[in-house]
């Protein structure tokens, strides 16, 4: 199986080390049903970070806000789907 390959303008990478996430707010899906088995995000001003809530020691990806905004614009859409089969 291949890697997608999304047109995208944005960076989606680990987080540097000038984005300080020491008082980031995590916060998990009200679909979680308190289980740590999905994704956290936090607001970073002009960054979105996600992690891993099973093992938050990976450390979280960090998107710039419009690329967070349309990942899940895409996902609401279901425009995203065609990329991932």
């Amino acid at each position: 199986m291949s890697t997608p390959r999304i047109a995208a303008p944005h960076d989606v990478t680990t987080a540097p080390h000038e984005v300080d996430l020491a008082h980031a707010r995590w916060q998990k899906s009200s679909y979680s049903g308190g289980a740590n088995d999905c994704v956290e995000v936090a607001e970073l001003g002009e960054h979105a970070a996600v992690r891993d809530s099973k093992d938050i020691s990976r450390g979280p990806l960090l998107f710039s806000t419009a690329a967070m905004r349309a990942l899940v614009s895409g996902i609401a859409s279901g425009s995203n789907s065609e990329h991932w089969s």
